[in-house]
């Protein structure tokens, strides 16, 4: 297998920036990314643990370098940008000053055992993955919460557990779900911190939240699809889909037969907290802004959603969205049901719509 690596480097006692360098590497008796690591380390030594617990992101998913070869060929293709868990923290290549992820063990260590240390030390990759530390170098981390909900399961201090988890300025309700952020997740670790965020009573489902504002118009959409034949493509349009966590089979097969360049960018999967919304609206606005502005930065002429929650967020909370990124935010979003009827040729209907949102697309 032929593969072509660009490596992070960095030196910190050195270097200005970071850089990549480019290897191109043909598999022999290599098994996994510790030995494809290794092999490149011979030509060019470079920072890294020669552990195949050692963390990295490998084209922007977390792993570790146990990742087997045959894994990296079907899931990851021959293309590979390796870097460290955390590039702000990198002060050698894909070595990382881990100060404070172990800082945040000390906001429990009136509570737990050296064999609950060895624990939390075994849940660093999801510490790193999560996109808040993005937007707030403070929280807790979703390694201290899982070890949380550990603690609480064996009877220890609730109040205590239950203070650092509340924390008003880094606490639980800054979390955001690790599942697209980390290879071959375990979804018991999400369904665990789900779960402790119920039990604390800070969750809400979109049906409770209301991301409407009240001067905003109310937008009519007609969600039942048309199954016309297409009759106009997007072929000279490049549109984004923020799928979230999971994206809706029908609105792909739309985007499919437009013709339109499809933006993919790993943001456009991420989680905007919106379940946390009412208690946390600046950390939602901060993940709505770096998606719209990421599919805005490499050439999206459309963004599209399929849920009406998510369109009232993203289209109506403009003035939002530039406090919190400094930038205009004028990238137009649309929900499928609209591009299904400009595809489908329903222009007098869809036009009613698309002059209620906040940012008209104008394309009719």
């Amino acid at each position: 297998m032929k593969l072509e690596i660009s490596l992070y480097k960095f030196d910190a006692k050195s270097d200005y920036l970071p850089y990549y360098t480019k290897h191109c590497i043909k598999t022999k008796n290599e098994k996994n990314l510790l030995d494809i690591l290794e092999t490149i380390h011979k030509e060019s030594p470079f920072g890294f643990e020669k552990n195949k617990n050692f963390g990295v992101v490998v084209n922007g998913l977390y792993t570790t370098l146990d990742l087997t070869l045959e894994q990296i060929k079907q899931d990851f293709g021959s293309d590979l940008q390796i870097e460290p868990l955390s590039t702000a923290r990198a002060f050698k290549d894909l070595l990382i000053n881990d100060d404070v992820f172990y800082e945040k063990l000390s906001l429990l260590e009136e509570v737990i055992s050296e064999e609950e240390k060895k624990v939390y030390e075994s849940y660093r990759l999801y510490y790193y993955a999560s996109n808040t530390l993005k937007f707030n170098k403070n929280y807790i981390g979703d390694a201290l919460i899982l070890l949380a909900a550990q603690l609480l399961q064996k009877g220890a201090n609730k109040e205590k557990i239950h203070a650092v988890l509340l924390d008003e300025k880094e606490g639980i309700h800054f979390h955001t779900n690790l599942s697209n952020k980390i290879y071959n997740f375990d979804t018991s670790v999400e369904n665990t911190i789900q779960h402790l965020l119920d039990s604390l009573n800070i969750a809400q489902s979109l049906e409770e939240q209301n991301f409407k504002p009240s001067n905003a118009k109310a937008l009519n959409v007609n969600k039942q699809w048309h199954k016309a034949t297409i009759q106009h493509t997007f072929k000279d349009f490049n549109i984004a889909y923020y799928t979230g966590l999971k994206g809706c089979e029908k609105t792909q097969m739309l985007m499919d037969n437009l013709e339109a360049k499809q933006i993919q960018l790993p943001s456009l999967k991420d989680d905007l907290a919106m379940n946390t919304f009412h208690v946390n609206p600046y950390l939602t606005y901060n993940l709505v802004a770096q998606m719209m502005l990421d599919a805005f930065d490499n050439n999206a002429d459309l963004l599209i959603v399929d849920n009406m929650q998510t369109f009232y967020l993203l289209d109506a909370h403009r003035k939002e969205l530039e406090r919190v990124s400094g930038r205009e935010v004028l990238l137009p979003v649309l929900h499928s049901s609209e591009l299904n009827l400009l595809a489908c040729g329903f222009h007098d209907e869809v036009k009613k719509t698309l002059t209620q949102h906040a940012v008209n697309p104008k394309i009719i």
